[in-house]
């Protein structure tokens, strides 16, 4: 059974998951395999929607888990986090409006912002994992 102190650790596989997803899907769609492209897409924003539960879960039960690594990792880190908390936000609407156009068979626009939505999700996933290594796994 999963302990409430594990979900960091879900967390951060969630956001790898998700991050190998996107990449898996943006390949898929430059070798114009489309039905797989969009399996995976979906199969990355559901990870995606999973990690967001598990992280509200944890954090509310667990509250904010203090960086007390000192020297230069320490202003990394908080660059880091914040460019990925700002980032974070935003992709919540980018990927929903890149999904709807999707649904929508609106493939002008949605690869207009798919452009924009791919590296910004990526990021975040890819530095979520950052993030935990750091508070996690380094000191």
């Amino acid at each position: 059974m999963l302990e409430i102190s594990d979900l960091p650790t879900v967390n951060a596989t969630l956001n790898s998951i998700s991050a190998i997803l996107l990449t898996v899907g943006y390949v898929l769609i430059r070798q114009r395999k489309i039905a797989a492209h969009k399996k995976c897409m979906l199969a990355a924003f559901a990870v995606s929607v999973l990690f967001l539960i598990s992280y509200c879960i944890y954090h509310a039960n667990a509250g904010s888990t203090k960086f007390t690594q000192q020297g230069w990792m320490r202003p990394v880190y908080f660059t880091i986090l914040i460019s990925h908390i700002i980032l974070a936000f935003a992709i919540v609407p980018l990927a929903l409006r890149t999904l709807y156009l999707a649904w929508r068979e609106r493939f002008e626009k949605h690869r207009r912002i798919a452009k924009i939505t791919l590296p910004i999700w990526l990021y975040v996933s890819v530095t979520g994992v950052l993030i935990y290594l750091m508070l996690y796994q380094m000191g």
